[in-house]
């Protein structure tokens, strides 16, 4: 009990604190190649610092799981560059709910490329996610027709689903190695892929950007990750899952207190649709008239 406890505790932490990074990143006013760049170089040595204690350096890495885990970390690095890129588009409130199509996009590559079967329910909330991502895309706050940035930002939170469903699906392939092991090789890759464009000719000479850039990295990333893989490791996957969900409620809250963002009728129910669709997804909910299974599976 005192164990479900805690990661109840580390999980609802770690949602928490997620949903204060896109206030954190607009506030921050850095240059995105910069924060994104400093975020993995400080994720990674915390990362390091956990790993060693954890004795996980010890364990050795075939070349396919290395070479898969640092596939996965192009993909998380692009997820980070697209959703972060969003939020001063979209919103952060649209962005968030649009990047909450993640359940789908994992769903539909399952499908795709592990032959995991699509049930007639999965479709249907997957439809239902669709119907309010079109919702959202057609309007802006104030529920004006949305502009061509707006419907580029979420684009990006798209984009920024599919890559992170993409990540997901490589962590599939690499069961038994430890998660913390994955994301120190991910945000190491994330050194390589980001270091062409940050601006390390000229490196900040103020510690409030240095703090920042710690926070970033120590807090958002060191700290979240291990917050969350401890908490996995702790709960079933339906608390995991429900818990999961005061992520999108803080970044939809944070983005109301702080910027005073007002979403238009349309957003609010496309926004809802999407959200109440991804808990259907996780909690496996079924609406009269609906099969549990596909038509294929029930005749076995």
């Amino acid at each position: 009990m005192q164990t479900q406890l805690r990661g109840a505790l580390e999980m609802s932490a770690a949602m928490v604190i997620s949903g204060t990074i896109g206030w954190f990143v607009v506030r921050s006013g850095q240059p995105l190649s910069d924060l994104l760049f400093w975020r993995c170089v400080f994720g990674a040595a915390t990362l390091l610092i956990v790993c060693l204690a954890l004795g996980l350096l010890r364990r050795g890495l075939t070349l396919r799981s290395f070479t898969l885990a640092a596939l996965g970390g192009v993909a998380l690095v692009v997820n980070w560059v697209l959703i972060f890129a969003s939020f001063s588009r979209a919103s952060i409130s649209i962005a968030t709910a649009v990047y909450n199509t993640q359940p789908f996009m994992l769903v539909a590559l399952g499908a795709l490329l592990l032959s995991e079967r699509l049930t007639a329910m999965k479709a249907v909330w997957l439809c239902i996610a669709f119907a309010g991502v079109v919702l959202v895309a057609q309007a802006k706050p104030g529920g004006g027709a949305g502009g061509s940035a707006y419907f580029v930002g979420v684009l990006m939170a798209l984009g920024a689903a599919f890559c992170y469903a993409v990540a997901a699906i490589i962590a599939k392939k690499l069961d038994g190695i430890a998660p913390h092991l994955i994301a120190l090789i991910q945000v190491c890759v994330g050194i390589v892929m980001l270091a062409p464009f940050a601006h390390l000719k000229t490196l900040p000479s103020d510690a409030a950007t240095w703090g920042v850039h710690l926070a970033m990295g120590v807090v958002y990333t060191g700290l979240v990750f291990v917050l969350l893989y401890g908490a996995l490791q702790k709960l079933s996957t339906p608390v995991a899952g429900a818990l999961s969900f005061i992520y999108p409620l803080v970044a939809i809250g944070v983005d109301y207190v702080a910027f005073g963002q007002r979403l238009g009728a349309l957003q609010v129910v496309g926004a809802a649709a999407i959200l109440i669709a991804a808990a259907g997804m996780t909690f496996g909910w079924t609406l009269p008239g609906v099969p549990r299974r596909s038509p294929a599976t029930e005749e076995r």
